[in-house]
């Protein structure tokens, strides 16, 4: 791939070539490190999308997630779609019906859903576990991902799917399929940024890998933050602060001119 921002047709060229990899940013200094870090694909809320985002990944090609329950019908997604990629997002991450994919295919947007585990939707699967573990299940993610194609996607997250299954559908579609916990048969590899970076406190995903432990610095920097905070109280309190160094002065004659024309105390 160019170092100039690809397209949805150098995306989906990739297929079956190299494993990309995806990461969800939520920060310009994310977003600039995994431009550095020569990471191909970011997710990311729209609110992040602005030049200065473009500054930090100039050459990353960005899918910003229009979050399902965020928009209610075609037209609001639409008019979400047109603004995020006006911001600079390159596609847009959409959960919903296959009838508004088809509204934002039909005026020229390109779309990624999602197949197999989909958690604003994990009620109907039986909650936030693995899916496509039976003949019947798999069968019924590889339904979803034809309907996905035929309405005009051209993209399909595919998350906590059986290795096999994952591969086999990757296989079959022309859909650029992203494995979020669903193995190396897809096309593109997709991690939580605070996951690599162990910032999340919270409960970390089978299929997450940590590289850093973000979480003990910030702990750390937080330490230090409430000792020097503590400090700079200790230092007001014995008069410490401020020092000669840290104010400005006035020559002896301006001042005893003004203190003459001040009345008295």
């Amino acid at each position: 791939m160019t170092s100039k921002r690809p397209t949805v047709a150098d995306i989906l060229a990739m297929k079956g070539r190299r494993q990309l990899t995806m990461l969800r940013v939520e920060t310009l200094e994310e977003a600039e490190a995994a431009e550095r870090a020569r990471v191909d694909i970011l997710s990311v809320p729209p609110a992040l999308l602005s030049p200065a985002f473009r500054d930090a990944a100039p050459s990353c090609f960005t899918i910003p997630g229009l979050e399902y329950g965020d928009f209610i019908t075609a037209e609001d997604y639409l008019r979400a779609a047109f603004c995020a990629l006006r911001a600079g997002g390159d596609a847009v991450y959409c959960a919903a019906s296959l009838s508004t994919i088809r509204r934002m295919r039909d005026e020229g947007i390109p779309v990624c859903g999602h197949v197999g585990l989909i958690p604003s939707k994990a009620t109907w699967t039986g909650g936030f576990k693995a899916v496509g573990k039976t003949a019947q299940s798999a069968l019924d993610i590889w339904r979803q991902t034809k309907a996905l194609d035929e309405a005009g996607a051209f993209a399909a997250e595919i998350e906590v799917v059986p290795v096999a299954v994952a591969t086999a559908i990757s296989e079959r579609t022309s859909l650029f399929m992203i494995s979020m916990g669903a193995g190396a048969g897809c096309d593109a590899q997709y991690l939580f940024a605070e996951d690599i970076l162990g910032s999340n406190r919270g409960h970390y995903p089978r299929h997450a890998k940590t590289y850093r432990n973000f979480s003990a610095e910030y702990d750390r920097l937080q330490q230090e933050r409430v000792a020097a905070f503590s400090e700079f109280v200790a230092d007001v309190h014995a008069k410490n602060y401020p020092a000669a160094e840290h104010v400005v002065g006035i020559p002896h004659d301006e001042l005893d001119r003004f203190l003459k024309e001040l009345p008295g105390v």
